[in-house]
Order: structure tokens, then sequence, then C-alpha cells
């Protein structure tokens, strides 16, 4: 039985890194329209046949969150209707992600409902990258590969060629994302003790490791409004001595105020990925964000899952 077809579908979310995919991937991107009615309402048409066909469709859930997602959901729904053989979601960006526990009676589990609603949807696999807790993973009854930005991360700092650098989690919960990154730039780790009394707002309680005279660099999954890493920015030059900090996310969601801030900090530099396009109140207005793509690990995912290989190689 031959290999079906390879199709690469787009929706509106993050268009240049799904053109991105395609340029990695050699193929163009699958004929399809997404609009919506006068109410608002989403429309798509697939104008090219997908019956059979092993179907990928790039789609974060970044914001306008609930419109993306719903376009994704859609797309989904159409492309089964429509016969394909297998459909798989790329989602650079997981919306909802911060939403995987209750932390007080009556809450929600918005991750584990989105991972319910994708499932009926008809969607065979998803690819993420870095979820906020890998722990969703276990929220799908189908197939996920969970894709780290750690190494994209990783080999950007080692191509600048930062001496004596240390690594540290702007939290607890991050120790092990940090914990890879500084094993593979041979670094040591710190770890800043900070208490969230409500969303987008922590107080830091206490640094752990040394630092001193060391360039820090201070990774996390998400940077929002930028409160949280630069107060730790802050924290790590006033009470552990270090000698420059750097800072690095793989989801650059950068809502206001987090460019003030990040321009008003010590941070020397913010890496980032284009997991999520930045908004256009970020382009142009600050010269301390860099960015990687993510489009080769994507696309390497893509082959590897058509092409029934291991996808793990990629997580090294």
């Amino acid at each position: 039985m031959s290999t079906p077809k390879l199709k690469l579908f787009m929706g509106n979310a993050n268009p240049s890194l799904a053109m991105e995919i395609a340029d990695y991937l050699g193929i163009n991107i699958g004929n399809s329209r997404i609009s919506t009615f006068a109410d608002g309402e989403i429309r798509v048409d697939i104008n090219e046949s997908v019956r059979g066909m092993d179907v990928f469709i790039v789609q974060p859930t970044c914001a306008p969150v609930n419109q993306n997602l719903m376009e994704l959901l859609i797309m989904i729904d159409a492309m089964r209707r429509a016969s394909a053989m297998r459909i798989t979601a790329i989602i650079s960006y997981y919306g909802y992600a911060r939403q995987e526990r209750k932390q007080k009676a009556r809450d929600p589990i918005s991750a584990k409902l989105v991972a319910n609603i994708l499932t009926a949807a008809g969607c065979d696999r998803v690819v993420a990258m870095d979820l906020h807790a890998s722990a969703i993973q276990g929220f799908f009854d189908i197939p996920v590969d969970h894709l780290p930005g750690v190494p994209l991360l990783a080999e950007y700092y080692r191509s600048i060629g930062l001496q004596n650098a240390v690594v540290a989690s702007p939290d607890i919960g991050g120790v092990g994302r940090a914990r890879s990154l500084a094993q593979r730039l041979d670094g040591g780790l710190v770890i800043i003790d900070k208490r969230r009394s409500e969303p987008n707002k922590a107080e830091i309680m206490n640094i752990i490791g040394d630092a001193e005279g060391k360039a820090v660099i201070m990774v996390d999954d998400i940077i929002d409004t930028a409160g949280t890493i630069t107060q730790g920015a802050k924290a790590l030059m006033e009470r552990a001595g270090a000698k420059e900090i750097y800072a690095c996310c793989t989801h650059a969601v950068l809502t206001p105020p987090a460019i003030e801030r990040i321009e008003n900090s010590v941070i020397k530099e913010v890496l980032v990925t284009n997991s999520i396009p930045l908004r256009l109140d970020v382009q142009g207005h600050t010269d301390k964000i860099k960015t990687v793509s993510v489009a080769p690990i994507l696309g390497e995912a893509i082959i590897r899952i058509h092409e029934n290989l291991s996808v793990s190689r990629l997580f090294d």
C-alpha cells in the first residue's frame, strides 16, 4: 500500500510560520479560504480534494485565542467530512494551557476542555511546542508529539559564545526546562522562588544558587506581561550579584505592558521563537527582542509523522 500524499493547510493565526514550514517541506500550502459571515461566524472553504490524504493544519491558538481555536476546529471538521485519511493539528502554541489544573474550588480545567473539543472535532494527532505543563499531553486520547523549545534556544546561545553563564528558572515549576538548558550549555542552575498572589502578579521570595559575577539566562515557556521575568532579572542583579541578564522563552505572548517593562529592565536581550507572531505593537518597538524560527523542527516533525518514523530524535 502506497503512502498517502501529504498536504499542508494553514489558518489565519500564523501564516508566516506555515509558509516557512511549507518551504522546508518543499510543498505548497493547500488551497483553502477562511472568511466570516456578517455576524462573525467563521466559514471555511477547502478548495481541493483531501480524500485519503495525510493532512496537517498549522494553527496556533494564540490571540485572538477563541477566534483561532474556532478556525482550527472548523478546519478539522471540514477535513474529516472531506474524507481525509489523517488530520494532524500543528499547534505551535496551545491556548488555555495555563488553565491545566484547579487552583481553587469550582475552577474549570480549560486545557482539558480544549483537548476534548479538538478530539471531538475529528483531530487524529496533535503536535505541540513547549506546553505550559507536560501533563497536558495526558488530557488527549489521541497521540501528542510534544516538542521542546530548549534545543533551539541553546543553539542560539552556543552560537554567541556566552562565557561564565548560568541558567535561571523564574519559578519552581520551570526548573526542568531550566535544567535542560543548563545541561546543553554546560552551565549552573539558579532558581527563583516566587509567590503568585493572582494571575500576572508575583513576588520574589528567595534566590537559590550562585549567580555572582555571572551571565544569567532566564528561561520560561511563556512571557506574557513580562512582570515575572523583569522582577526576576532585577532580583538577580540586586540580590545575587549577576553580571548581566539574558531572557528567553518559546512563546512571546507579550501583552501590554510587556515591551515597556522589558525596555526599562536590566535585561540585555530577550530571545523568543516565532511559535506565535509578534504583536504589531511589538514589531520595531524594541531592539532587545531577537527571534529564532521553529519552522525546521516542526517541518521535520511533519516529515517523520508522515513517514511513520520516530519523532523522539527531535527531542535531542
